[in-house]
């Protein structure tokens, strides 16, 4: 689970799970397209979205050791 704001909402704060994120565009404004096809608009950049997956999928693996 990552977490992000939405855009223009800047106290609205919420959790996605990273595992649904099928890809992430920036048109200025950062798009994330899920699986299922739904779109979320977000102040984060494609790249805090980046690392912020890679550092979930981090502490995933890193509970299974």
């Amino acid at each position: 689970m990552i977490k992000l704001t939405r855009l223009k909402c800047h106290d609205h704060e919420f959790v996605l799970n990273a595992d649904l994120i099928e890809t992430v565009e920036e048109t200025p404004d950062t798009v994330i397209t899920l699986t299922n096809g739904k779109k979320l608009i977000v102040e984060e950049t494609k790249e805090e979205i980046i690392n912020r997956v890679l550092e979930y999928r981090q502490a995933m693996f890193a509970n299974l050791r």
